[in-house]
């Protein structure tokens, strides 16, 4: 499979501040799972959590990898992240820059964790 056909996503997870973002980032970064974390600080979430509104302020993690890493991704995050339900949503890149795409493929790697 050529870099055009393959499979990219972004995923969103959501976390209660910079630190964890931070924290996260790196160890997906140093697991070679994501290419790229983009950390937002900012973030106000409004939901619904154990039957009442919540508002909260969050930080707003968005990061680049292949589909096929999603799992391993997941996995990551469900491990070091505080909440009980962490938001972990990926979706998919339809088109992108080849040569960034070519970046994304070449700054992560497929073992199994």
């Amino acid at each position: 499979m050529s870099v055009k056909e393959e499979p990219f996503i972004v995923i969103y997870n959501t976390c209660p501040d910079s630190v964890t973002a931070e924290s996260l980032a790196a160890k997906l970064l140093e697991e070679k799972r994501i290419a790229c974390a983009n950390i937002l600080p900012g973030l106000k979430s409004r939901y619904w959590w154990e039957g009442k509104i919540q508002n909260d302020n969050e930080v707003l993690l968005i990061l680049k990898t292949k589909q096929t890493l999603f799992k391993a991704v997941e996995k990551i995050i469900k491990k070091n992240h505080p909440y009980q339900v962490p938001e972990i949503i990926a979706l998919p890149i339809l088109q992108g820059n080849a040569s960034y795409l070519s970046w994304i493929h070449d700054s992560v790697r497929e073992r199994c964790v």
